[in-house]
């Protein structure tokens, strides 16, 4: 069987080239007679491949010396705690803007830490904006302000960066990061599951700015400490070796295809084809407003919703998978990540528009 074009919110679909590679190295990395899998990660085999993802990933989101880049596990909902364990540094408050799913757990666990102002949100309009931030009401004493610039269920996005100040910018990037360049320099904290943009489940990034590591609230677990696991080199325990080199090749394959200047104009385009074919049928809709929609994650319904059933499955038979809305959304979602091809875009909206004639 051929590969399908993969829709998943995560784990989502790998470059195919780097799949290729991997399977290439899977017995025997470069000569070394071993699998990345049984390599040591304190071995000189494994550091050169830390050392080269850690690089490159740098070069790529020219993040400045000011910051360490961590390589850490638990997923992005870990950081769900360890931003206000390492953030508050004294403080009692902190900021959070809620505009989907993913915000609401954030601020559902800090408030195990800290009080949380929630600064703006956008639950009235069921999470279809984007809240202007000249509506948000900000604590200029607030520890740090958290944000989600993608909310993967929703299907909105922030267009721009908020303006904090002096207070720490923290964000989840898990399904935005390294599909458009940003400006590191504005952020305290970016952190983002691997999932998506990045490589396999099991890996997580975390890109601190070094001023605000070293002071975690009372009780911390050492796993927790932004400064333990920078000491360590993110090696304070055995890291997950094989989604760290997973991770480094995609890196080298954005590397090789331009770097995050080619890539948001590749996404900003499927993005665009997507919507225009959704916004121009009569038949499909979506319901976030133009200028919160999402490159990444597109929701969409159907005008008849007893058909969602014969539309996944047929296309499924046609190659398109895993386009089943989430759970509390409903009707269709398709994620175009950094690996999706245009190919795979132009192939959705053929059968959107076969679909569409065959059952209006």
């Amino acid at each position: 069987m051929s590969r399908v074009y993969n829709f998943s919110a995560g784990p989502a679909m790998l470059p195919e080239e780097v799949i290729k590679k991997a399977a290439s190295e899977m017995n025997d990395w470069q000569g070394s007679g071993m699998s990345v899998m049984e390599m040591s990660h304190r071995g000189k085999e494994f550091v050169s491949i830390a050392e080269r993802a850690e690089s490159d990933l740098k070069e790529l989101m020219k993040i400045p010396g000011n910051y360490k880049v961590l390589f850490l596990q638990g997923g992005a909902s870990s950081q769900f705690a360890m931003v206000p364990m390492n953030l508050l540094r004294g403080k009692k408050s902190a900021d959070y803007i809620n505009t989907g799913a993913w915000s609401k757990k954030a601020i559902a666990e800090a408030k195990k830490y800290c009080d949380v102002n929630i600064a703006a949100t956008s639950e009235d309009s069921k999470f279809t904006t984007i809240p202007p931030q000249a509506s948000w009401s900000l604590n200029a004493d607030a520890a740090y302000l958290h944000y989600t610039p993608n909310e993967t269920i929703g299907g909105v996005e922030f267009h721009w960066i908020p303006e904090t100040g002096e207070v720490p910018l923290v964000a989840d990037m898990s399904s935005t990061i390294l599909s458009r360049p940003i400006d590191v320099s504005k952020f305290g904290v970016i952190y983002a599951g691997a999932q998506k943009n990045i490589g396999p489940a099991g890996l997580t990034i975390v890109i601190v700015r070094e001023d605000l590591m070293g002071n975690e609230i009372e009780g911390t677990p050492s796993m927790f400490s932004y400064e333990t696991m920078a000491k360590a080199g993110s090696m304070y325990n055995t890291p997950p070796t094989y989604s760290w080199y997973m991770a480094g090749l995609v890196f080298e394959w954005i590397k090789d295809r331009g770097g995050l200047e080619t890539m948001a104009a590749i996404n900003k385009k499927k993005a665009r084809k997507l919507y225009e074919v959704i916004d121009s049928s009569d038949f499909y809709s979506n319901p976030v407003e133009p200028e919160s929609r999402s490159w990444m994650n597109i929701p969409f319904t159907l005008a008849k919703p007893d058909l969602d059933g014969r539309f996944l499955e047929e296309a499924k038979k046609a190659g398109l998978v895993t386009l089943k809305g989430h759970r509390s959304v409903g009707g269709m979602r398709a994620s175009i990540y950094n690996a999706m091809p245009e190919e795979g875009v132009d192939a959705l909206i053929q059968f959107m528009k076969k679909f569409e004639k065959e059952n209006a």
